[in-house]
C-alpha cells in the first residue's frame, strides 16, 4: 500500500526525482488554494458568489475559474464546472486522474457528479457547505466521487468562509 501510495505521489509529481518532496503537502495545499482565493476575489469583484478553483498536475496550473452563473446566466456555471472544461482542454481529454483541484468551496452535487465522471485524483477545499455541499447527500458510504479520489477539506477553511459571509453580508445590506 505505501509503494502504491508513492508511486502515486512521484507520478502527481509531488515528489523530487531525489524522492525528497517537492513542496510539503500542507505547504503545496495552501499555496494553490491561494490562488483559488485569488479566483473568488474576481467572483466577487463581479458580484457572483465568490467561488474559485485552480487546478492542477504536480506543480503546474493547468486551469483557473470562479464562478460565472450571472455573468453568463447559466446555473452551471460553476468554479468548478469551469475548471474541469478548461483542464480536460488543457490536456486534451475528459479523464483527470493525474489532476488535484482545489476550490474554495465544497462541491455541491452537480460538481460532485461532474468530478466524478472526470475521475479526478485529488480534491482540495476550504470551507465545508453544510446546506450545500456534496458530503451532506452522501450516506452509507455512497458518493458521487470517483472511488479512487482522495478529498482534503479544511484548507484556509477560514479565509475562504470568510470571503463567503463578508459577499452575503454585503449582499443582504444592499437588498435592505
Amino acid at each position: 500500500m505505501e509503494n502504491q501510495r508513492k508511486r502515486r505521489l512521484e507520478s502527481e509529481g509531488f515528489m523530487k526525482p531525489d524522492n525528497s518532496p517537492a513542496l510539503s503537502f500542507p505547504a503545496r495545499d495552501e499555496h494553490f488554494m491561494r490562488q483559488a482565493l485569488e479566483e473568488a476575489r474576481k467572483a466577487a469583484e463581479a458580484d457572483e458568489v465568490p467561488v474559485g478553483a485552480v487546478i492542477t498536475v504536480g506543480d503546474r496550473i493547468i486551469a483557473r475559474g470562479h464562478n460565472l452563473t450571472e455573468t453568463l446566466n447559466d446555473v452551471t456555471a460553476h468554479a468548478e464546472m469551469m475548471s474541469i472544461t478548461a483542464a480536460a482542454d488543457a490536456l486534451g481529454g475528459k479523464y483527470l486522474p493525474q489532476c488535484t483541484l482545489y476550490v474554495t468551496v465544497e462541491p455541491c452535487p452537480m460538481c460532485a457528479g461532474a468530478l466524478g465522471w472526470s475521475q479526478i485524483g485529488r480534491i482540495v477545499y476550504g470551507a465545508s457547505d453544510p446546506k450545500r455541499g456534496f458530503s451532506r447527500f452522501c450516506s452509507d458510504g455512497l458518493s458521487p466521487l470517483h472511488p479512487k479520489t482522495i478529498v482534503t477539506p479544511g484548507v484556509l477553511a477560514e479565509e475562504a468562509g470568510q470571503l463567503m459571509s463578508s459577499f452575503f453580508k454585503r449582499k443582504r445590506r444592499k437588498s435592505r
